[in-house]
């Protein structure tokens, strides 16, 4: 390949690599940044510079990825993309806004990534808002009016539980909120019993408090016919399984893929397969369509932070999961992909390591 004067388009990312971080999610994640690069590199790169991917850890920490982006931005990146974890992600968009750097988000849905509107931040992930709600529809298809939600402190659950009552609330559906900080498993199962919950949707951190709640939810004989459901995803990843065995399937969660991907995704997809040894997550997927974007709007426009910014309105690219361009739907602060396909499955009982699609939207 022709490197011209020999220097790199430099790129950093971000991910959750070490816990507290959800590392199998930033594994996930940085397999389809990687593999994308690979192949943008393949193809010649950058009118003919290679794209150079510059990783670092967030842990699940925004203090860290806000330093991470000034780091980056010290190193002359020409955008920074990626992460997983929302709070950590409204960090670093706000930092990159800050500072002028782009920002394209990779896996987080916050809808308020930003404070206020700004030109410098993109997202491939859909707004929680809009996956949320179909989940609401999901519940609402499957005859669950009564939901009762397990919560810890966090914007990102306190939003979540938001975006389900309002949905819900026209439809005679009821949103509890029970507090994992303050109840045992136990004493969870004895207010699911007391509230008369048909759901019970899991707005906590994986594997605690969220396995110790599944095993005692399952164990309970009161509760055999409750709904558990994960709508941030939890069990997508092998590790849920691994953690809960049969416990773990039968639990409804959002997953961010079409009912079928076509040639670009099939292909893609067999090539993560084989990089990270278990099939890919859709969070890999969004990995991989981050970079296509980016290297579209690096060889469109120039490497010129500014240049890339203006881009994201006139950036068009076909990506694992269907055609790709951002607008600005009503708010959302960043310029945003609307939308993403999004899927309510759960594992099937019958075999955990299967999918079953129950609603789409």
């Amino acid at each position: 390949m022709n490197t011209g004067d020999g220097s790199s388009v430099r790129v950093g990312a971000l991910a959750p690599l070490t816990r507290p971080g959800w590392v199998e999610a930033g594994r996930h994640l940085l397999a389809g940044l990687d593999l994308a690069v690979r192949e943008v590199n393949e193809a010649g790169g950058i009118d003919g510079r290679p794209l150079e991917l510059v990783v670092r850890d967030t842990a699940a920490d925004p203090a860290r990825a806000a330093a991470a982006v000034d780091e980056l931005a010290g190193l002359g990146v020409a955008a920074v993309v990626g992460e997983y974890h929302s709070v950590v992600a409204r960090a670093a968009a706000a930092r990159a806004d800050a500072l002028g750097v782009p920002f394209l988000c990779s896996s987080a849905v916050l809808d308020a990534l930003t404070d206020g509107p700004t030109e410098w931040a993109a997202r491939v992930a859909p707004a929680q808002s809009h996956g949320w709600r179909i989940y609401a529809d999901f519940l609402l298809g499957a005859g669950r009016r009564r939901i009762a939600v397990a919560t810890q402190p966090s914007v990102y659950w306190a939003t979540g539980a938001g975006v389900l009552r309002a949905h819900l609330a026209p439809h005679g559906g009821t949103v509890l909120e029970l507090d994992t900080t303050a109840l045992t498993p136990e004493a969870l199962c004895d207010a699911l019993v007391d509230h008369g919950a048909t759901a019970l949707l899991l707005l906590v951190g994986h594997p605690d408090p969220a396995v110790p709640i599944v095993r005692a939810v399952r164990a309970d004989p009161r509760l055999g016919r409750i709904l558990i459901g994960a709508p941030a995803g939890q069990p997508e990843f092998a590790g849920w399984t691994g953690a809960l065995g049969g416990d773990g399937a039968g639990i409804p969660f959002l997953r961010y893929l079409p009912e079928r991907l076509g040639p670009l995704g099939e292909r893609v997809g067999k090539e993560l397969a084989e990089q990270l040894g278990e099939a890919p997550s859709f969070v890999a997927f969004e990995g991989w369509d981050t970079v296509a974007v980016l290297a579209e709007a690096l060889r469109t426009h120039g490497t010129d932070r500014a240049a890339v910014a203006a881009s994201w309105p006139r950036v068009a690219v076909e990506g694992t999961r269907g055609p790709i361009r951002f607008t600005r739907p009503p708010g959302i602060s960043v310029w945003q992909w609307a939308w993403p396909p999004v899927q309510v499955v759960d594992r099937d009982p019958a075999a955990p390591d299967d999918f079953r699609i129950l609603h789409t939207g």
